[in-house]
């Protein structure tokens, strides 16, 4: 599950847009959140420098456009939070990076801070409203929050992670979502009160109110009926709450010419899976009583019977074809990890390529400023003047230093001579990958979860068969499978 929300982010009074840029950034890369910012990635720019290349940006659109605006957008923010215990803080940034990619369509640099000090693991994604090209700003068109929501939902549906099935069309903040009763609005406390009040059946209105003063609330009558907490700063109107806790509503309820239906999230019901016997046979030495017992050993024939039919569905007739069912297990396993394999190079690639395309980017961008510094004999004056420049383009050389192999021969960039590969090669590259990364992912799946399936199998009809020498590694590797 992960819930979403965009904002747009402007420039404060009284600060350059590169200060307002470094303190929203700054909050995002705290490494105290990031595990030391090992839980940052970044597209097209570099974390250390994203705050000057955004300002860079900026300079450059208004020199080649002229267009300025007053309480101008300079960057935007997804926060995009997940259900506690259903992720890992890196596949939470590998999914807001997915997301990011997709959504900004390699058109925008961005970052991705995934923060770890709440209960949720939540990414902080901020993009430079300003286009790489520097020609055009990033336009927050009609209904973008749906859109957003679309797509992270379907990311996480490809990453076999839950979704919000029923959102309401005006949102609700993630603690309400969540039903922590100690977060909800006054509102929304004052309407479960009022739930449970209707749930004693008062005969009249009046004994209604009498429950409601009973719970802690002061209630006036009058024109406006109003109630008040002890917890509350300012009377709640009657009328001001939802249609089915107006007075009218209440009286239709109390006289039997309404149905009273307190809102509640309901549960979806959990997919039927294989399950271990062994662990089914851990709960039936819990000691819970007979019938109890009973119930578990009738799971434990279920699974045993399941696994026994697919068995032989497969062309496996006896237990001395066990062998030969364990390796096309260890086939299937071999297949999800060369999936696996594949798709990690992969994502290393399109990373590389992608903070590789926004180095050669910047080194075109500020090499004759860079020039200019040191013919100057490296003049403090200048790097003042140029400071922002001049940065960029020394971090653009450690990143060729890093990323491109030394030669002999090509364009110069950095204290070695290298060859920079072309913008719309990189481009080309970084294509083909994606296309290959996204049809890999649909049968990594189906892999994974064939492999847990027949791990399962394999483990329960090795408890069938007494083959107990060959139970145990099952065992193990369907725990590991689990975590």
């Amino acid at each position: 599950m992960a819930t979403t929300r965009i904002i747009p982010m402007h420039q404060n009074k009284g600060k350059t847009i590169r200060q307002c840029l470094s303190d929203r950034l700054d909050y995002g890369k705290n490494p105290d959140k990031t595990h030391d910012g090992q839980l940052i990635s970044a597209y097209a720019c570099d974390p250390e420098t994203a705050d000057a290349e955004f300002a860079l940006s900026k300079r450059e659109y208004y020199q080649l456009t002229g267009r300025r605006q007053d309480s101008d957008v300079i960057a935007y923010q997804v926060r995009q939070s997940f259900r506690p215990g259903e992720i890992t803080p890196e596949e939470a940034n590998r999914i807001g990076y997915e997301f990011a990619e997709r959504f900004l369509k390699g058109n925008h640099a961005f970052i991705v801070c995934t923060h770890t000090d709440k209960q949720h693991i939540h990414n902080h994604i901020y993009w430079n409203s300003t286009s790489l090209d520097c020609t055009r700003k990033f336009r927050n068109f009609w209904g973008s929050t749906m859109a957003v929501r679309k797509l992270s939902d379907l990311i996480c549906v490809q990453h076999r992670l839950s979704v919000i099935e029923n959102p309401k069309p005006h949102g609700i903040s993630y603690n309400r979502w969540q039903g922590d009763i100690e977060k909800l609005s006054n509102r929304d406390r004052l309407c479960l009160d009022m739930d449970a009040a209707l749930a004693k059946k008062p005969h009249d209105l009046e004994g209604f109110y009498s429950l409601m003063e009973q719970a802690g609330y002061t209630v006036t009558r009058g024109k406006n009926i109003t109630f008040r907490h002890p917890r509350q700063k300012r009377n709640i109107r009657m009328r001001s709450l939802p249609e089915e806790y107006r007075e009218d509503a209440i009286r239709e309820v109390l006289s039997g010419r309404r149905i009273h239906n307190p809102r509640k999230r309901r549960s979806p019901l959990a997919e039927q899976k294989a399950q271990l016997v062994s662990s089914l046979e851990a709960k039936q030495n819990q000691g819970r009583g007979h019938y109890y017992d009973l119930s578990i050993q009738n799971q434990i024939t279920k699974q045993q019977a399941r696994a026994l039919l697919y068995y032989q569905q497969h062309g496996f007739t006896s237990a001395d074809d066990f062998e030969a069912f364990a390796e096309s297990v260890e086939a299937v396993k071999q297949r999800r990890d060369a999936l696996s394999a594949q798709i990690t190079s992969t994502e290393k690639r399109l990373n590389e390529i992608a903070v590789l395309q926004k180095h050669i980017t910047n080194y075109l961008k500020t090499k004759d400023i860079y020039a200019g510094y040191r013919a100057s004999g490296y003049s403090k004056a200048y790097y003042e003047e140029h400071e922002d420049a001049i940065k960029l383009c020394k971090a653009s050389k450690r990143a060729f230093d890093e990323l491109l192999p030394s030669d002999t021969s090509g364009k110069t960039a950095g204290s070695h001579k290298k060859q920079l590969p072309s913008l719309k090669a990189l481009r080309a590259e970084y294509a083909e990958l994606l296309a290959m990364k996204k049809a890999a992912y649909p049968e990594y799946y189906r892999s994974k979860d064939e492999y847990r399936e027949l791990l399962t199998y394999q483990a329960n009809l090795a408890g069938l068969f007494g083959i107990e020498n060959v139970r145990s590694a099952p065992q193990r590797e369907h725990q590991q499978e689990e975590k």
